[in-house]
């Protein structure tokens, strides 16, 4: 399976890559895990993280490693967070040299 877009949020990849092929509705699928509806709603909306228990429940659910979900997520957040602050960082952090300098 490729990896997906970091620019996806991991809700949209649970949906279109395990809900959908599996035929699973938010409510079949949160009973599945053992978590709220809502909870599994907002993740499915973008409007929550996929946290590590969430992670390790999925991982169970799908025989995936709970790192795909966890790796999911923070490439996402990595992206965002470049959209946003990105630019700002460039500006006020100055890179160091690659290699340690040696004290005289």
């Amino acid at each position: 399976m490729a990896q997906p877009d970091s620019t996806q949020h991991p809700g949209t990849v649970l949906r279109k890559r395990f809900m959908v092929p599996h035929g699973l509705s938010a409510e079949g699928l949160a009973a599945d895990l053992g978590v709220p509806v809502n909870r599994l709603e907002d993740i499915l909306a973008g409007q929550r993280s996929i946290g590590a228990e969430v992670a390790l429940r999925l991982g169970r659910c799908f025989g995936t490693s709970p790192l795909y979900w966890m790796n999911l997520q923070s490439r996402f957040d990595l992206h965002v967070t470049a959209q946003v602050l990105g630019g700002d960082i460039a500006r006020e952090v100055r890179p160091r040299d690659a290699a340690p300098r040696q004290v005289a």
